[in-house]
């Protein structure tokens, strides 16, 4: 009873917060609603016509009847056909201008949150439950509320119908309809953990399909066909598992039906012929009962199938309801305030990080990064470096101390100012379908086309952009397929000088790529350091020693830091790294 009473206390919750994204359609959804009542009704006009027919025409034989009837029940049909297509019209698109709303607020909620909400969400789960549910709960909760309201109205209908025609047998056939609900109460909880069950693994099916999309190359260069088909077929095996158990489930609802169907019929047949004999109905009472009672069950009949669809749009509401009440780990301070200009630096102070919790990345990091200088971060790999430059534009919150700029923490600066203030340089870059123009004014909406081409000769790209057929319009695919890896950094750095931010992060710019392209890219780097606080995160130490400062970060601890010619002289882990590396430069020259 007590989970009951919770069921319907959460559907009227649902049902009052649906209602923001009814509201401004709410007349259209009311005229289509409306149109059920007669849509519905109208059913019981054809059964309502065989008792005349019957009496009149078949039994007493009168022929004006006989021709005035058929016009009449084709007359009613027209009428409700016009109304049902009105209807139909009117409940689609509400649906869609519901999904729509609903989309934009996922959307809207998916873009607020932080990074490690992606980092523990693949991206097939993303995509079915920001996207899917959405269709599911706002077009079948629309469509299955229409075909509910009509047939709710065709059965009152049909319901006047048999108890003007036999009370007796009316009371006979609604006894055995009350039969037909009670089986739904043992199948919604089983339905409930199936369907939870399938959304998990069809965002299972969706990542593969993102992962083959994606790293296409790497499954051809690894021959890894047969381990990704093998996945897929093992996603798709529990996805048929579950298909069949959701039809072992709620499919003998159905065949149920027919056979509660069938007793109703017998009993009302085998009472009917009685009343007949001892002269309480005529046969054209019985007539109009049994078409009244035959148009009452059949849509009952898949009455299981039904649920399914009720019930699946009612628990993508749960789902959608269940993003939207997410927080994200990183929100602004209520007195949060705007970053206008930096003015003395960055600052690390006894900074600790952990991703999981347990598990510490960085420990107790303190560095200074004045304004204008260029401070490189190297060291072992997995060391902790690009966390270090994640934390400055608050990609993520530290764990213990803080990160503060102009001895402001960066937690009481508005997420959306310090971006701002901040340009990021990666080694992967992501470049966005579309148009060169498209991709560097993703940098700043409002500069010119004299600025974008300022941008792209900084860049070292203006060259190669002119000699292009569409020049700034080029289309350079998804993820910029169809460009070189130096282009792609090329390209991504216009996007940074064209944002003009007074803070440079460079995550291993150049580490990807060739001597060749590394040497136009590094010196389009150096074009967007000039004037900036720059960090650096480098693989390379030729093009960091000119730093003002290099800290050297092993194992998430600072070892040590100073200039390049300090480091080299104090003989510590720098000096090593550096002669590692100057090592294999010689080896590969003598190669």
């Amino acid at each position: 009873m007590i989970k009951k009473m919770i069921s319907k206390n959460q559907l009227v919750i649902n049902a009052k917060r649906m209602w923001p994204y009814i509201k401004p359609f709410w007349f259209r959804a009311s005229l289509g609603v409306f149109l059920t009542i007669p849509v519905g009704g109208l059913d019981a006009a054809v059964a309502m016509f065989m008792k005349p027919f019957m009496d009149k025409v078949m039994v007493d034989k009168q022929p004006n009847f006989s021709a005035m009837i058929p016009f009449l029940i084709v007359g009613f049909t027209v009428l409700q056909g016009v109304l049902q297509y009105a209807s139909n019209y009117l409940n689609t698109w509400v649906a869609n201008k519901i999904t729509i709303g609903v989309k934009r607020k996922l959307y809207a909620k998916l873009l607020c949150m932080d990074s490690s909400y992606f980092d523990n969400n693949n991206s097939g789960t993303i995509l079915y439950r920001y996207s899917n549910d959405a269709e599911t709960a706002s077009n079948g909760l629309v469509e299955n509320t229409k075909k509910f309201l009509s047939k709710t109205f065709s059965s009152i209908a049909l319901a006047i119908v048999m108890l003007y025609n036999s009370w007796h047998l009316a009371l006979i056939a609604i006894a055995v309809l009350g039969l037909f609900f009670y089986p739904i109460v043992f199948v919604r909880k089983k339905m409930k953990e199936i369907v939870k069950k399938s959304v998990v693994n069809l965002s299972s099916v969706m990542t593969i399909y993102n992962e083959t999309f994606s790293g296409n190359k790497t499954i051809r260069s690894f021959t890894l066909e047969p381990e990704f088909s093998k996945r897929f077929h093992q996603a798709t095996d529990t996805t048929f598992a579950l298909a069949m158990k959701m039809v072992k489930t709620t499919n003998w609802l159905s065949p149920l039906m027919h056979i509660i169907m069938s007793v109703g019929i017998g009993l009302v047949i085998g009472c009917g012929s009685y009343l007949i004999v001892s002269g309480r109905i005529t046969s054209g009472n019985f007539v109009a009962f049994i078409a009244a009672l035959m148009m009452l069950y059949t849509p009952l009949k898949g009455v299981g199938n039904n649920f399914v669809a009720i019930q699946n749009s009612f628990l993508a509401i749960d789902r959608i309801f269940e993003i939207l009440d997410l927080q994200p780990a990183l929100k602004d301070a209520k007195d949060a305030k705007e970053l206008a200009e930096i003015k003395k630096g960055i600052f690390f102070k006894n900074v600790h990080f952990e991703y999981v919790a347990g598990r510490e990345i960085l420990h107790d990091i303190n560095l200074e990064i004045p304004v204008g200088s260029t401070v490189a971060l190297v060291g072992n790999s997995g060391g902790g470096k690009s966390t270090v430059s994640a934390l400055i534009p608050r990609l993520y919150d530290v764990t213990k101390g803080s990160v503060t700029i102009d001895d402001m923490p960066v937690t009481k600066l508005t997420q959306k100012s310090l971006r701002q203030q901040i340009a990021m340089v990666f080694q992967d870059n992501f470049l966005f379908s579309g148009t060169i123009k498209e991709n560097i004014l993703l940098g700043n909406p409002h500069a010119t086309e004299k600025e974008m081409w300022a941008a792209l000769k900084n860049a070292c790209l203006e060259e190669f952009v002119k000699e292009l057929p569409n020049g700034l319009d080029t289309e350079i695919g998804e993820r910029g397929l169809l460009l070189s890896g130096g282009q792609k950094q090329r390209l991504a750095i216009a996007r940074a000088f064209i944002k003009d931010a007074p803070i440079v992060i460079l995550d291993e710019a150049t580490s990807a790529l060739d001597n060749k392209s590394e040497r136009v890219v590094q010196e389009a780097l150096d074009n967007l350091m000039k004037n900036r606080t720059v960090v650096v995160i480098a693989h390379r130490l030729s093009t960091i020693q000119n730093a003002t400062k290099i800290a050297v970060i092993n194992d998430g601890k600072i070892v040590e830091e100073g200039t390049h010619k300090a480091l080299l002289a104090k003989g510590g882990a720098y000096s090593a790294l550096y002669a590692m590396q100057f090592k294999e430069k010689e080896n590969k020259k003598e190669d």
